[in-house]
C-alpha cells in the first residue's frame, strides 16, 4: 500500500506543477491576446481602417463618453471614426489588463500637431472588444473637437 502512495504521490508530484504552468500559460495568452486587441484598435485609426477596426469590435459593441452614453456601434461609427481622419498617431502610455478589462492611458495626435490625452476602459469577451468607456478632460479631448 505504501509503495502505491508513493507511486501515485510522485506522479501527482510532477502533474501539478505542469497543471499550473498550463493554467498560468492560459491566462498569459488570454492577456496577451486581450492587450493585441486594445492595441489594434488604436492602430486602426493610424491606419485608417475601418475593416480592421470592425473585426476585433462585438456587434453588440457600445461606446461611452462625456458626450456619449452607450451609443451602438452604427452610431459609433457615423459619430467617432470619423476621427479616425485627423488622428496621426497614439502613444500608449500605459495598458492594464486583468481579465476581460482593460484600462489603457494614452496621449494621441491629431494631424496638425494637437496632443490629446485620454483614459479608457475596454470590456472583452469572447475575443471581441464589446465595450470601450472613453474618460477625457477639458480641452483638446479627441481629434475633431473644436471646442477651445
Amino acid at each position: 500500500m505504501l509503495n502505491k502512495i508513493r507511486k501515485n504521490g510522485i506522479g501527482w508530484l510532477f502533474a501539478i506543477p505542469l497543471i499550473l504552468f498550463g493554467c498560468n500559460n492560459t491566462n498569459m495568452d488570454k492577456k496577451q491576446a486581450n492587450e493585441k486587441l486594445i492595441k489594434d484598435y488604436y492602430a486602426s485609426y493610424e491606419k485608417k481602417d475601418w475593416n480592421m477596426l470592425s473585426s476585433i469590435l462585438d456587434t453588440g459593441f457600445v461606446f461611452n463618453s462625456p458626450v456619449d452614453e452607450h451609443i451602438n456601434l452604427k452610431t459609433y461609427k457615423e459619430k467617432c471614426w470619423p476621427n479616425c481622419e485627423n488622428t496621426k498617431k497614439f502613444d500608449i502610455e500605459k495598458l492594464i489588463v486583468d481579465g476581460d478589462g482593460g484600462f489603457v492611458t494614452y496621449n494621441g495626435w491629431t494631424n496638425n500637431g494637437k496632443m490629446f490625452r485620454n483614459t479608457e476602459y475596454f470590456k472583452i469577451k469572447d475575443g471581441k472588444i464589446v465595450e470601450n468607456s472613453c474618460y477625457f478632460g477639458p480641452g483638446v479631448s479627441y481629434p475633431n473637437n473644436t471646442a477651445k
